[in-house]
């Protein structure tokens, strides 16, 4: 894991930055990103300036906030926009004059009616983009396929956002001025601005401040443009292309703030302020869809602003990690620049974006002058804690890999069935080549053996060894007779999410009995608890309600491995299996799963984070219910929402109630999927602000009690019992008891459990 540090500027958001620095350490802590700056100003002033995590891991070199970063499509919005723009202002090109009018070769194949307005709003009727398929290089040959493209749907009429609308409209600044794009910037935005540090293919002098964008192939990809279709045109494009720092594009935000003025004392213009009016003024372009002129549309960083229609701020995002806003409102604008994709392409910036745009959002105005009281409430929780420690010194070993290192040796001679699924696949390979072991089928817990699926799963065959993939989520929970022919053992390596209703636990356990009837080994490659597994917290799971997301009376969240909850089950519930345990090698319980050197990998569609994973079993609780808790969403299990819910309310009282570890905004979304699928919700965006203070079961209890209070007549409380897991717990919701008070309730059950739980631990820590 990175060590994390910070380089900090004094300024005064005060309030604010703890907050910020906590989202920021997590995401980094999570390998979503190597390292950040943060950015946020006023017309006149830096208010917020902070560098975060590295920009390169190998060598390793810290984070500044005079780091170049590939700044991908904000390309569009810093150096093809404005230069249209003056060129508009200048009566040099028309807004709604045709394309062809300046590129008469342009009009080929149906494209002679698409305007420049319908470029830069993204509704020419054009493809995402140029075909990559072929060989091609050169802005001749770019300029040539532009000419050969087809509209996909009438212009004018469908929103689809296109590079190719901005290659276009590069290609007119150099029609219109005979200068090509990078210089014609470069002469009237960039030097007049004093943006220094913002260029096209940015010379070797600086490569050493530039952060890494991707590793391909062993190349390190460092101030070459990562945009494919950029890159074969030379670096120079409408689209991508550009680098820049922080500081840069706060000179450039602050010189839209003041209406297009290059300094605050100054009277020079790079844009009228007629230009950035036009320029930033809503224009739908689809329903409910809203863009600006090259910009995108937001709401203000106001509190609710998720449920707020996308007026009064304005910026982009960029496909490395990279986004830009001025909210002309609240008189700020916030810059955050990531390399995401650096080291290996799979990173993602947005939950972090979202993030530090929520904390900036219930900042209250006061709070950025040099004046500021102290903090308000809210920021009590976002405690910025000490650097994060590297954690263990080597990565902990799995039962897995414990098992690699020891050559197969535990199951040499057996013929064997393996249950597992995407956090196990690499083993799958291995076993089916390692030496003296006969792999002979395969079998799949719930979403099945790649982890994708919603729904009841079939049997299937794994393209890759030819092996039968038996379905244990399906027609079938456990394995039956015919399935276990031919078998002498069964090996379990499934990640568990540490979560008493997680499914995983069950069908090991299932899969256990049906081993001990026909006599087979079961043999579990240990893995961690990715939540920590010293907490341990309720309620509890009642006897009586058994299921298959409760297999055996266990607390909310049992802080226990899974061979160490195959320990207790075998005994407790007296399968009587033949069981062994290949235990971890460097693990110390207690460690979070990002403090284990483990690669993160999803253990379910809808658990796509540490974060997700850390609130299920709090906000799970409540999915029976008649509430979206975010699936069908980018961040599943950090939302909560229904039409009938007032999001601002809901925030409001959940905030009063000051849970520990969590802080509530109001949210406006619209899943795509599961509960809700279509239909506007409004409730709660749920932001982990301190994950060693968070109580899961409280959490839980406090949204369903809060949901039964202000709601009673939509909110169906008695839907949660399967998951809450105890009928005198609902109760008392029902009679209106304290949440806290039902928690305390919880505790001697919690002190018999851990005396039982003792037995069976196999790590210390």
């Amino acid at each position: 894991m990175l060590c994390l540090i910070g380089v900090a500027r004094a300024g005064a958001l005060d309030g604010a930055a703890s907050g910020i620095g906590w989202v920021v350490r997590q995401e980094i802590a999570r390998h979503e990103v190597p390292g950040a700056v943060v950015l946020i100003g006023n017309r006149n002033r830096i208010l917020y300036e902070r560098a975060f995590g590295y920009r390169s891991l190998v060598p390793r070199e810290r984070m500044t906030i005079d780091t170049i970063f590939d700044l991908a499509s904000l390309t569009k919005i810093v150096a093809t926009t404005p230069a249209v723009m003056r060129l508009i202002a200048q009566g040099r090109l028309s807004l709604d004059a045709p394309v062809a009018r300046y590129w008469p070769a342009f009009a080929a194949h149906g494209k002679s009616q698409i305007t420049i307005r319908e470029l830069l709003t993204h509704t020419s009727g054009l493809p995402p983009d140029l075909p990559l398929v072929t060989p091609w290089h050169g802005r001749a040959a770019a300029l040539r396929l532009v000419v050969q493209q087809r509209p996909v749907a009438r212009p004018g009429t469908r929103y689809i956002y296109s590079d190719i609308n901005f290659i276009i409209l590069g290609e007119l600044v150099r029609r219109v001025t005979g200068e090509p794009l990078d210089v014609y910037c470069r002469r009237h935005i960039f030097r007049p601005l004093g943006m220094r540090d913002t260029f096209f293919r940015p010379p070797a002098t600086v490569r050493a401040r530039i952060a890494p964008t991707l590793l391909v192939n062993g190349h390190l990809l460092r101030g070459e443009v990562q945009d494919p279709t950029a890159e074969r045109m030379g670096g120079v494009a409408g689209h991508a292309g550009l680098f820049s720092t922080a500081g840069d594009l706060a000179r450039y935000a602050q010189a839209l703030m003041r209406g297009g003025v290059t300094s605050p004392s100054g009277r020079r213009r790079f844009l009228t302020p007629a230009a950035i009016r036009l320029m930033t003024q809503p224009q739908r372009v689809a329903t409910d869809q809203y863009r600006g002129l090259g910009w995108d549309m937001a709401a203000p960083f106001v509190a609710g602003r998720s449920s707020l229609p996308p007026f009064g701020a304005y910026g982009h995002l960029g496909y490395t990690g990279t986004s830009l806003w001025v909210d002309p409102v609240r008189g700020l604008f916030l810059i955050v620049l990531t390399s995401r994709l650096y080291p290996d392409g799979r990173g993602d910036a947005q939950p972090l974006r979202h993030a530090i745009a929520d904390l900036l959002s219930v900042t209250a105005p006061a709070r950025l002058l040099p004046d500021a009281r102290p903090a308000p409430a809210w920021t009590r929780a976002y405690r910025d804690p000490p650097a994060v420690s590297a954690g263990p010194a080597s990565p902990v070993q799995t039962g897995a890999d414990v098992l690699v290192a020891d050559h197969f040796a535990e199951l040499r001679g057996l013929r064997i069935g393996l249950i597992t699924n995407q956090t196990g696949r690499r083993l799958v390979d291995l076993l089916a080549h390692a030496p003296g072991v006969r792999l002979k089928a395969l079998f799949s817990p719930e979403h099945g053996l790649d982890g994708r699926l919603n729904a009841p799963v079939g049997n299937s065959t794994d393209p890759a060894t030819g092996l039968p993939v038996y379905s244990l989520y399906g027609r079938h929970l456990r394995p039956s007779t015919r399935m276990l022919q031919g078998l002498n053992a069964l090996v379990f390596d499934v990640q568990d999410s540490g979560t008493r209703f997680f499914t995983y636990a069950t069908t090991m356990a299932y899969a256990m009995q049906a081993a001990a009837r026909q006599g087979l080994r079961f043999i579990v490659l240990d893995r961690p608890d990715p939540i920590d597994s010293r907490i341990v917290q309720g309620p509890m799971l009642s006897d009586s309600l058994r299921s298959f997301t409760g297999f055996f009376p266990l607390p909310l969240r049992p802080g226990m491995t899974v061979g160490e909850i195959a320990r207790l089950f075998n005994a407790q519930a007296h399968i009587g299996a033949r069981l062994t345990v290949i235990r971890m090698r460097g693990y110390r319980r207690g460690d979070w799963l990002n403090q284990t050197g483990l690669r993160w990998v999803r253990p379910s569609p809808n658990l796509r984070s540490l974060d997700e994973e850390i609130l299920y079993p709090g906000v799970g609780m409540i999915e029976g219910a008649d509430v979206s808790v975010g699936r069908g969403t980018d961040t599943p299990f950090q939302l909560l929402g229904a039409p009938w819910i007032d999001g601002v309310r809901l925030a409001a009282y959940l905030a009063a109630r000051d849970i520990p570890g969590v802080v509530f905004t109001p949210v406006r979304f619209v899943p795509d999927a599961s509960r809700y699928k279509g239909r506007p919700c409004q409730g709660v965006r749920i932001l982990l602000a301190d994950r060693r203070a968070l109580r899961s079961g409280l959490l839980g209890i406090e949204l369903i009690s809060a949901l039964h209070r202000l709601y009673p007549q939509q909110f169906d409380v008695g839907a949660t019992l399967p998951l809450v897991g105890s009928r005198r717990v609902l109760e008392a919701i029902e009679a209106g008891e304290n949440p806290r008070a039902i928690a305390r309730g919880w505790r001697r059950p919690l002190r018999d459990f851990l005396a039982l739980r003792r037995r069976y631990l196999l790590y210390h820590g």
